[in-house]
Protein backbone atom coordinates (compact mmCIF):
# COMPACT_ATOMS: atom_id res chain seq x y z
CA UNK A 1 0.00 0.00 0.00
CA UNK A 2 1.60 3.39 -0.98
CA UNK A 3 2.27 6.04 1.55
CA UNK A 4 -0.29 8.87 1.07
CA UNK A 5 2.14 11.26 0.68
CA UNK A 6 3.48 9.12 -2.57
CA UNK A 7 -0.12 9.14 -4.47
CA UNK A 8 -0.53 11.65 -7.12
CA UNK A 9 -3.29 14.22 -6.61
CA UNK A 10 -6.27 14.33 -8.72
CA UNK A 11 -5.16 17.84 -9.82
CA UNK A 12 -1.98 16.30 -10.88
CA UNK A 13 -2.46 15.02 -14.33
CA UNK A 14 -4.35 18.05 -15.73
CA UNK A 15 -1.54 20.15 -14.25
CA UNK A 16 1.12 18.46 -15.75
CA UNK A 17 -0.67 18.39 -19.05
CA UNK A 18 -0.91 22.40 -19.15
CA UNK A 19 2.49 22.51 -18.38
CA UNK A 20 3.74 20.41 -20.98
CA UNK A 21 1.72 22.75 -23.65
CA UNK A 22 2.72 25.54 -22.21
CA UNK A 23 6.75 24.25 -23.16
CA UNK A 24 5.64 22.95 -26.18
CA UNK A 25 4.66 26.82 -27.13
CA UNK A 26 7.41 28.76 -25.54
CA UNK A 27 10.22 30.20 -27.46
CA UNK A 28 13.16 27.63 -28.30
CA UNK A 29 16.65 29.42 -27.59
CA UNK A 30 18.50 31.13 -30.39
CA UNK A 31 20.90 28.26 -30.68
CA UNK A 32 17.90 25.80 -30.79
CA UNK A 33 15.83 27.79 -33.49
CA UNK A 34 19.12 27.82 -35.47
CA UNK A 35 19.31 24.28 -35.90
CA UNK A 36 15.47 23.97 -36.69
CA UNK A 37 15.87 26.76 -39.44
CA UNK A 38 18.67 24.70 -41.06
CA UNK A 39 16.82 23.05 -44.06
CA UNK A 40 17.73 19.36 -44.77
CA UNK A 41 19.72 19.30 -48.06
CA UNK A 42 19.09 15.60 -49.81
CA UNK A 43 21.71 14.31 -51.78
CA UNK A 44 20.79 14.62 -55.35
CA UNK A 45 19.26 12.18 -57.50
CA UNK A 46 21.54 11.74 -61.35
CA UNK A 47 19.12 9.52 -63.11
CA UNK A 48 17.25 11.84 -65.08
CA UNK A 49 20.36 13.92 -66.34
CA UNK A 50 22.49 10.04 -66.93
CA UNK A 51 19.61 9.11 -68.79
CA UNK A 52 19.33 12.40 -70.92
CA UNK A 53 23.13 13.16 -71.40
CA UNK A 54 24.37 9.61 -71.50
CA UNK A 55 23.87 8.83 -75.17
CA UNK A 56 26.06 12.48 -76.10
CA UNK A 57 29.24 10.74 -74.49
CA UNK A 58 31.21 8.57 -76.95
CA UNK A 59 34.15 5.95 -76.25
CA UNK A 60 37.24 6.28 -78.32
CA UNK A 61 39.89 4.02 -79.25
CA UNK A 62 42.66 4.19 -80.79
CA UNK A 63 45.25 2.45 -83.23
CA UNK A 64 48.42 2.02 -84.57
CA UNK A 65 50.33 -0.03 -86.99
CA UNK A 66 52.57 -3.02 -85.88
CA UNK A 67 54.92 -2.00 -88.15
CA UNK A 68 54.97 1.40 -86.43
CA UNK A 69 55.43 -0.08 -83.12
CA UNK A 70 58.43 0.51 -80.68
CA UNK A 71 60.38 -2.48 -79.14
CA UNK A 72 59.05 -4.46 -76.76
CA UNK A 73 58.93 -2.83 -73.50
CA UNK A 74 58.40 0.31 -75.40
CA UNK A 75 54.48 0.25 -73.55
CA UNK A 76 53.70 2.72 -70.79
CA UNK A 77 54.36 0.78 -67.20
CA UNK A 78 51.41 0.05 -65.33
CA UNK A 79 51.25 -1.31 -61.88
CA UNK A 80 50.62 -4.82 -61.16
CA UNK A 81 47.29 -3.72 -59.56
CA UNK A 82 45.93 -1.95 -62.57
CA UNK A 83 47.20 -5.23 -64.38
CA UNK A 84 45.69 -7.61 -62.80
CA UNK A 85 42.52 -5.86 -63.30
CA UNK A 86 42.68 -5.30 -67.06
CA UNK A 87 43.49 -9.83 -67.40
CA UNK A 88 40.66 -9.87 -64.95
CA UNK A 89 37.99 -8.04 -67.25
CA UNK A 90 39.50 -9.30 -70.29
CA UNK A 91 40.23 -5.59 -71.48
CA UNK A 92 43.11 -4.57 -73.68
CA UNK A 93 46.26 -2.88 -71.46
CA UNK A 94 47.13 0.31 -73.33
CA UNK A 95 50.16 -0.22 -75.80
CA UNK A 96 49.59 -4.12 -75.81
CA UNK A 97 47.98 -6.02 -78.70
CA UNK A 98 43.93 -6.59 -78.19
CA UNK A 99 44.08 -10.62 -77.47
CA UNK A 100 40.36 -10.10 -78.91
CA UNK A 101 41.69 -9.65 -82.04
CA UNK A 102 43.61 -12.82 -82.26
CA UNK A 103 47.98 -12.95 -82.56
CA UNK A 104 49.89 -10.13 -83.13
CA UNK A 105 52.31 -10.38 -86.23
CA UNK A 106 50.96 -8.96 -89.23
CA UNK A 107 52.43 -5.66 -90.00
CA UNK A 108 49.71 -4.56 -91.61
CA UNK A 109 47.10 -5.25 -88.89
CA UNK A 110 46.17 -2.56 -86.52
CA UNK A 111 46.97 -2.74 -82.45
CA UNK A 112 44.91 -1.06 -79.91
CA UNK A 113 47.07 1.83 -78.71
CA UNK A 114 44.68 3.55 -75.99
CA UNK A 115 41.38 4.52 -75.38
CA UNK A 116 39.74 7.60 -74.20
CA UNK A 117 36.47 9.18 -74.27
CA UNK A 118 34.85 12.07 -75.84
CA UNK A 119 31.27 13.91 -76.21
CA UNK A 120 29.44 15.02 -79.90
CA UNK A 121 29.07 18.58 -79.94
CA UNK A 122 26.98 19.24 -82.75
CA UNK A 123 24.24 16.98 -84.32
CA UNK A 124 26.50 16.32 -87.46
CA UNK A 125 29.67 14.03 -85.72
CA UNK A 126 32.03 16.68 -84.47
CA UNK A 127 33.68 15.03 -81.06
CA UNK A 128 35.32 16.84 -78.55
CA UNK A 129 38.01 14.78 -76.34
CA UNK A 130 41.99 15.25 -75.74
CA UNK A 131 44.78 15.85 -77.71
CA UNK A 132 46.82 13.09 -75.60
CA UNK A 133 44.06 10.91 -76.43
CA UNK A 134 44.34 10.65 -79.82
CA UNK A 135 48.31 11.71 -80.12
CA UNK A 136 50.07 9.52 -82.18
CA UNK A 137 47.44 7.08 -83.54
CA UNK A 138 46.95 6.04 -87.08
CA UNK A 139 43.08 5.37 -86.59
CA UNK A 140 40.58 6.91 -84.41
CA UNK A 141 37.31 4.52 -83.86
CA UNK A 142 34.57 6.19 -82.11
CA UNK A 143 32.10 4.16 -80.55
CA UNK A 144 28.59 5.28 -80.02
CA UNK A 145 26.01 4.15 -77.07
CA UNK A 146 24.09 2.38 -79.63
CA UNK A 147 27.62 0.39 -80.33
CA UNK A 148 27.89 1.67 -83.90
CA UNK A 149 31.55 1.95 -84.57
CA UNK A 150 32.79 4.92 -86.84
CA UNK A 151 35.87 6.13 -88.17
CA UNK A 152 36.95 9.40 -87.16
CA UNK A 153 39.68 11.93 -89.03
CA UNK A 154 41.54 14.39 -87.09
CA UNK A 155 40.49 17.96 -87.32
CA UNK A 156 42.91 19.51 -85.14
CA UNK A 157 44.61 18.89 -81.83
CA UNK A 158 46.15 21.43 -79.82
CA UNK A 159 48.59 20.03 -77.05
CA UNK A 160 48.91 23.07 -75.20
CA UNK A 161 45.73 22.74 -73.84
CA UNK A 162 45.52 19.27 -74.96
CA UNK A 163 42.02 19.24 -76.56
CA UNK A 164 41.20 18.12 -79.80
CA UNK A 165 38.27 17.96 -82.48
CA UNK A 166 37.57 14.26 -84.31
CA UNK A 167 34.42 13.91 -86.74
CA UNK A 168 32.59 11.04 -87.53
CA UNK A 169 30.35 10.93 -90.48
CA UNK A 170 27.09 10.80 -88.89
CA UNK A 171 23.63 12.96 -88.85
CA UNK A 172 20.91 13.56 -86.25
CA UNK A 173 23.26 12.47 -82.93
CA UNK A 174 22.33 13.84 -79.73
CA UNK A 175 24.58 16.52 -78.39
CA UNK A 176 25.71 18.41 -75.35
CA UNK A 177 24.91 21.70 -73.82
CA UNK A 178 27.83 23.98 -73.16
CA UNK A 179 27.38 25.19 -69.89
CA UNK A 180 28.82 28.65 -68.31
CA UNK A 181 32.23 27.53 -66.35
CA UNK A 182 31.77 31.15 -64.27
CA UNK A 183 28.41 29.97 -62.89
CA UNK A 184 30.51 26.96 -61.49
CA UNK A 185 30.81 27.23 -57.50
CA UNK A 186 33.37 25.22 -55.55
CA UNK A 187 31.43 23.03 -53.49
CA UNK A 188 28.91 22.43 -56.54
CA UNK A 189 28.08 18.81 -57.45
CA UNK A 190 29.49 17.32 -60.40
CA UNK A 191 29.81 14.28 -62.48
CA UNK A 192 31.54 12.90 -64.95
CA UNK A 193 30.67 10.16 -67.42
CA UNK A 194 33.28 8.10 -69.58
CA UNK A 195 35.42 4.63 -70.69
CA UNK A 196 37.97 4.19 -67.29
CA UNK A 197 40.03 1.39 -68.07
CA UNK A 198 37.47 0.60 -71.43
CA UNK A 199 34.52 0.09 -69.70
CA UNK A 200 31.96 2.08 -71.03
CA UNK A 201 29.46 4.78 -70.21
CA UNK A 202 30.48 5.03 -66.48
CA UNK A 203 29.01 7.53 -64.14
CA UNK A 204 30.93 9.05 -60.87
CA UNK A 205 30.05 11.87 -58.84
CA UNK A 206 31.38 14.56 -56.56
CA UNK A 207 31.86 17.89 -56.16
CA UNK A 208 33.83 20.97 -57.11
CA UNK A 209 36.99 20.64 -54.97
CA UNK A 210 38.74 24.51 -56.24
CA UNK A 211 38.72 26.50 -59.52
CA UNK A 212 41.20 28.59 -61.32
CA UNK A 213 44.40 25.84 -60.12
CA UNK A 214 47.18 26.10 -61.84
CA UNK A 215 48.93 22.99 -63.57
CA UNK A 216 49.49 24.62 -66.81
CA UNK A 217 50.62 27.79 -68.88
CA UNK A 218 47.35 28.47 -70.81
CA UNK A 219 44.81 26.86 -68.81
CA UNK A 220 43.65 27.50 -65.01
CA UNK A 221 41.85 23.75 -63.97
CA UNK A 222 39.00 22.87 -62.20
CA UNK A 223 39.95 20.45 -59.42
CA UNK A 224 36.90 18.15 -58.58
CA UNK A 225 36.87 14.92 -56.15
CA UNK A 226 35.09 13.15 -59.10
CA UNK A 227 36.46 9.28 -59.45
CA UNK A 228 38.57 9.71 -62.70
CA UNK A 229 41.04 6.48 -63.76
CA UNK A 230 42.65 6.28 -67.39
CA UNK A 231 39.83 6.50 -69.89
CA UNK A 232 37.54 9.17 -68.64
CA UNK A 233 40.31 11.48 -70.14
CA UNK A 234 38.25 13.42 -73.00
CA UNK A 235 35.15 12.97 -71.46
CA UNK A 236 32.82 15.39 -70.28
CA UNK A 237 32.57 17.03 -66.62
CA UNK A 238 28.62 17.77 -66.59
CA UNK A 239 26.64 19.94 -63.72
CA UNK A 240 23.42 19.37 -62.30
CA UNK A 241 21.26 20.67 -64.92
CA UNK A 242 23.39 18.42 -67.24
CA UNK A 243 25.68 21.25 -69.17
CA UNK A 244 28.95 20.49 -69.94
CA UNK A 245 31.66 22.80 -67.65
CA UNK A 246 34.72 20.73 -68.70
CA UNK A 247 36.82 18.31 -70.30
CA UNK A 248 37.97 15.75 -67.46
CA UNK A 249 41.82 15.58 -68.12
CA UNK A 250 44.38 14.93 -65.83
CA UNK A 251 44.40 12.94 -62.74
CA UNK A 252 46.87 13.17 -59.35
CA UNK A 253 48.06 9.84 -58.88
CA UNK A 254 51.20 7.54 -57.38
CA UNK A 255 49.58 4.21 -58.70
CA UNK A 256 48.09 5.12 -61.90
CA UNK A 257 44.70 5.25 -60.53
CA UNK A 258 42.11 7.40 -58.84
CA UNK A 259 43.57 9.48 -55.43
CA UNK A 260 40.97 11.75 -55.00
CA UNK A 261 42.07 14.95 -57.25
CA UNK A 262 40.97 15.60 -60.51
CA UNK A 263 41.52 18.32 -63.14
CA UNK A 264 38.87 19.34 -66.10
CA UNK A 265 39.88 21.63 -68.03
CA UNK A 266 37.32 24.63 -68.29
CA UNK A 267 34.43 24.10 -71.23
CA UNK A 268 34.90 27.71 -72.25
CA UNK A 269 38.36 27.62 -72.48
CA UNK A 270 38.08 24.14 -74.46
CA UNK A 271 35.63 26.09 -76.64
CA UNK A 272 37.48 28.79 -77.85
CA UNK A 273 40.29 26.48 -79.12
CA UNK A 274 37.93 24.11 -80.69
CA UNK A 275 36.45 26.88 -82.70
CA UNK A 276 39.81 27.64 -83.82
CA UNK A 277 40.53 23.78 -84.32
CA UNK A 278 37.24 23.35 -86.56
CA UNK A 279 37.75 26.38 -88.51
CA UNK A 280 41.47 26.50 -89.23
CA UNK A 281 42.79 23.34 -88.14
CA UNK A 282 45.20 24.91 -85.69
CA UNK A 283 44.95 27.30 -82.69
CA UNK A 284 46.74 30.82 -83.41
CA UNK A 285 47.92 32.60 -80.10
CA UNK A 286 49.97 35.83 -79.33
CA UNK A 287 53.29 35.71 -77.79
CA UNK A 288 56.16 38.86 -76.62
CA UNK A 289 58.90 36.37 -76.27
CA UNK A 290 59.74 36.78 -72.28
CA UNK A 291 60.11 34.03 -69.95
CA UNK A 292 58.62 34.42 -66.75
CA UNK A 293 58.32 33.33 -62.89
CA UNK A 294 56.21 34.18 -59.91
CA UNK A 295 56.52 37.55 -57.65
CA UNK A 296 56.95 36.39 -54.10
CA UNK A 297 55.75 37.87 -50.78
CA UNK A 298 59.33 38.71 -49.95
CA UNK A 299 60.63 40.16 -53.39
CA UNK A 300 57.31 42.22 -54.15
CA UNK A 301 58.21 43.55 -50.16
CA UNK A 302 61.65 43.98 -50.42
CA UNK A 303 61.05 45.86 -53.87
CA UNK A 304 58.44 47.98 -53.09
CA UNK A 305 55.93 46.72 -55.19
CA UNK A 306 53.49 45.72 -52.33
CA UNK A 307 51.37 42.71 -52.64
CA UNK A 308 52.81 39.72 -54.43
CA UNK A 309 51.27 40.13 -58.00
CA UNK A 310 52.59 40.60 -61.84
CA UNK A 311 55.25 38.10 -63.80
CA UNK A 312 59.15 38.50 -62.92
CA UNK A 313 60.55 38.52 -66.42
CA UNK A 314 63.70 36.26 -65.94
CA UNK A 315 64.83 36.52 -69.82
CA UNK A 316 64.01 38.06 -72.43
CA UNK A 317 64.21 36.67 -76.25
CA UNK A 318 66.41 39.08 -78.53
CA UNK A 319 64.75 40.92 -81.02
CA UNK A 320 61.83 39.62 -80.12
CA UNK A 321 58.69 41.55 -79.59
CA UNK A 322 59.31 42.23 -75.81
CA UNK A 323 62.65 43.24 -76.61
CA UNK A 324 61.94 45.87 -79.16
CA UNK A 325 59.48 47.41 -77.05
CA UNK A 326 62.09 48.07 -74.26
CA UNK A 327 61.01 44.75 -72.01
CA UNK A 328 64.20 44.06 -69.38
CA UNK A 329 64.71 41.27 -67.27
CA UNK A 330 64.17 41.89 -63.84
CA UNK A 331 61.05 43.73 -65.05
CA UNK A 332 57.21 42.47 -63.66
CA UNK A 333 54.75 42.68 -66.20
CA UNK A 334 51.40 43.98 -63.67
CA UNK A 335 49.23 45.31 -66.23
CA UNK A 336 48.69 44.46 -70.07
CA UNK A 337 45.71 46.96 -71.84
CA UNK A 338 44.65 47.96 -68.34
CA UNK A 339 44.02 44.47 -67.37
CA UNK A 340 45.55 43.11 -64.05
CA UNK A 341 48.08 40.46 -64.10
CA UNK A 342 47.45 38.76 -60.69
CA UNK A 343 49.73 36.22 -61.05
CA UNK A 344 52.34 34.93 -63.29
CA UNK A 345 50.02 32.27 -64.78
CA UNK A 346 47.79 35.02 -66.15
CA UNK A 347 50.14 36.84 -68.57
CA UNK A 348 50.80 34.00 -71.13
CA UNK A 349 47.02 33.37 -71.14
CA UNK A 350 46.18 36.79 -71.64
CA UNK A 351 48.82 37.43 -74.04
CA UNK A 352 48.13 34.03 -75.82
CA UNK A 353 44.27 35.30 -76.61
CA UNK A 354 45.67 38.33 -78.00
CA UNK A 355 45.53 38.25 -81.89
CA UNK A 356 48.88 38.62 -83.61
CA UNK A 357 49.67 41.98 -84.78
CA UNK A 358 47.81 43.79 -81.95
CA UNK A 359 49.43 46.61 -80.49
CA UNK A 360 49.32 46.00 -76.18
CA UNK A 361 50.57 48.08 -73.72
CA UNK A 362 52.86 46.79 -71.00
CA UNK A 363 53.04 48.02 -67.26
CA UNK A 364 55.90 46.73 -65.94
CA UNK A 365 57.17 47.40 -62.62
CA UNK A 366 61.11 48.56 -62.88
CA UNK A 367 63.48 49.86 -59.87
CA UNK A 368 60.19 50.98 -57.92
CA UNK A 369 58.54 52.73 -60.35
CA UNK A 370 55.25 51.58 -63.03
CA UNK A 371 56.17 52.03 -66.51
CA UNK A 372 53.79 52.06 -69.78
CA UNK A 373 55.65 50.19 -72.82
CA UNK A 374 53.80 49.33 -76.06
CA UNK A 375 54.11 45.98 -77.59
CA UNK A 376 53.45 44.50 -80.86
CA UNK A 377 52.33 41.08 -80.20
CA UNK A 378 53.36 38.48 -82.38
CA UNK A 379 52.47 34.81 -83.41
CA UNK A 380 53.10 31.88 -81.38
CA UNK A 381 55.31 29.53 -83.26
CA UNK A 382 54.82 25.86 -83.60
CA UNK A 383 57.76 25.33 -81.73
CA UNK A 384 60.27 27.59 -79.88
CA UNK A 385 63.82 26.85 -79.85
CA UNK A 386 65.28 30.49 -78.47
CA UNK A 387 68.50 30.55 -77.17
CA UNK A 388 70.30 33.25 -75.53
CA UNK A 389 74.49 33.24 -76.01
CA UNK A 390 76.85 32.28 -72.51
CA UNK A 391 79.51 34.69 -72.03
CA UNK A 392 82.96 34.12 -73.64
CA UNK A 393 85.48 33.76 -70.25
CA UNK A 394 88.98 35.87 -71.45
CA UNK A 395 90.62 37.71 -68.95
CA UNK A 396 88.66 39.31 -66.24
CA UNK A 397 89.50 42.00 -64.28
CA UNK A 398 90.89 42.23 -61.06
CA UNK A 399 87.56 41.47 -58.87
CA UNK A 400 86.50 44.09 -56.11
CA UNK A 401 85.92 43.45 -52.08
CA UNK A 402 82.03 44.09 -51.57
CA UNK A 403 79.85 44.13 -48.15
CA UNK A 404 77.61 41.51 -48.30
CA UNK A 405 79.54 38.41 -48.79
CA UNK A 406 80.74 39.23 -52.08
CA UNK A 407 83.39 39.81 -53.99
CA UNK A 408 82.51 41.27 -57.74
CA UNK A 409 84.58 42.25 -60.88
CA UNK A 410 83.02 44.49 -64.03
CA UNK A 411 81.88 42.85 -67.15
CA UNK A 412 84.28 42.86 -70.13
CA UNK A 413 82.55 44.24 -73.44
CA UNK A 414 82.34 41.29 -74.99
CA UNK A 415 80.47 39.80 -72.08
CA UNK A 416 77.51 42.65 -71.83
CA UNK A 417 77.10 42.08 -75.70
CA UNK A 418 76.51 38.28 -75.22
CA UNK A 419 74.13 38.84 -72.07
CA UNK A 420 72.73 42.14 -74.21
CA UNK A 421 73.21 44.28 -70.53
CA UNK A 422 74.35 47.86 -70.29
CA UNK A 423 76.01 47.02 -67.04
CA UNK A 424 76.06 45.12 -64.10
CA UNK A 425 78.40 42.81 -62.59
CA UNK A 426 80.05 39.52 -62.16
CA UNK A 427 80.38 37.52 -58.84
CA UNK A 428 83.44 36.11 -58.02
CA UNK A 429 83.66 35.09 -55.06
CA UNK A 430 80.45 34.83 -52.26
CA UNK A 431 80.18 33.62 -48.87
CA UNK A 432 78.29 34.59 -45.47
CA UNK A 433 74.82 36.21 -46.11
CA UNK A 434 74.87 36.40 -50.31
CA UNK A 435 75.84 32.15 -49.96
CA UNK A 436 72.94 31.77 -47.80
CA UNK A 437 70.27 33.41 -50.19
CA UNK A 438 71.55 31.44 -53.32
CA UNK A 439 73.45 33.99 -54.53
CA UNK A 440 76.41 31.47 -56.58
CA UNK A 441 79.50 32.12 -58.66
CA UNK A 442 79.72 33.06 -62.36
CA UNK A 443 76.16 35.11 -61.47
CA UNK A 444 75.68 38.83 -62.57
CA UNK A 445 73.94 40.88 -60.68
CA UNK A 446 72.15 43.81 -62.15
CA UNK A 447 70.31 45.87 -59.66
CA UNK A 448 71.11 45.92 -55.71
CA UNK A 449 68.28 47.68 -53.88
CA UNK A 450 66.17 48.60 -56.63
CA UNK A 451 68.91 49.98 -58.18
CA UNK A 452 70.75 49.88 -61.69
CA UNK A 453 74.59 48.29 -61.23
CA UNK A 454 76.84 50.01 -63.57
CA UNK A 455 80.17 48.63 -62.47
CA UNK A 456 81.99 47.09 -59.51
CA UNK A 457 82.63 50.41 -57.94
CA UNK A 458 79.18 51.51 -57.52
CA UNK A 459 78.05 48.09 -56.55
CA UNK A 460 80.43 48.33 -53.60
CA UNK A 461 79.56 51.46 -52.53
CA UNK A 462 75.62 50.40 -52.84
CA UNK A 463 76.34 47.24 -51.12
CA UNK A 464 77.92 48.96 -48.11
CA UNK A 465 75.42 51.27 -47.53
CA UNK A 466 72.27 49.01 -47.77
CA UNK A 467 74.37 46.62 -45.45
CA UNK A 468 74.25 49.16 -42.78
CA UNK A 469 70.71 50.43 -43.59
CA UNK A 470 68.83 47.42 -44.38
CA UNK A 471 67.73 44.43 -42.92
CA UNK A 472 66.85 42.74 -46.25
CA UNK A 473 68.70 43.78 -49.84
CA UNK A 474 66.98 42.65 -52.94
CA UNK A 475 69.67 41.50 -55.87
CA UNK A 476 68.83 41.15 -59.52
CA UNK A 477 70.58 37.91 -60.73
CA UNK A 478 71.22 36.57 -63.93
CA UNK A 479 72.35 33.14 -64.06
CA UNK A 480 72.70 31.72 -67.91
CA UNK A 481 69.62 32.60 -69.42
CA UNK A 482 67.24 34.01 -66.30
CA UNK A 483 66.77 36.14 -63.97
CA UNK A 484 65.82 36.30 -60.58
CA UNK A 485 65.41 38.41 -57.33
CA UNK A 486 67.38 36.94 -54.15
CA UNK A 487 66.91 38.60 -50.69
CA UNK A 488 69.87 39.18 -48.83
CA UNK A 489 69.30 38.92 -44.90
CA UNK A 490 71.81 41.33 -43.23
CA UNK A 491 71.41 40.51 -39.60
CA UNK A 492 72.20 43.97 -39.04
Amino acid sequence: MPHPAQRPSPLAWPLAALLAVAAALAPLPAAAQAVAATPVVQLPDFTALVERVGPMVVNIRTLERAAGRGPAGSAPELSPDIEEFFRRFGIPMPGHPDPRRGPRGEDDQPQQRGVGSGFILSADGYVMTNAHVVDGADEVLVTLTDKRELKARLIGADRRTDVAVVKIDAAGLPFVKIGDTNRLKVGEWVLAIGSPFGLENTVTAGIVSAKQRDTGDYLPFIQTDVAINPGNSGGPLLNLRGEVVGINSQIYSRSGGFMGISFAIPIDEAMRVADQLRAKGRVIRGRIGVEIAPVTKEVAEAIGLGKPSGALVRNVQPDGPADKAGVEAGDIIVQVDGKPVEKSGDLPRIIGGTAPGTKSTLQVFRRGERRDLSVTVDEFPAEETTRVARAESPAQPEAAKAALGLAVADLTAAERRSLDVRGGVRVESVEGPAAKAGVREGDVILQLANTEVTDSKQFVALAAKAAKERDTVSVLVRRENWVNYLLIRTGR
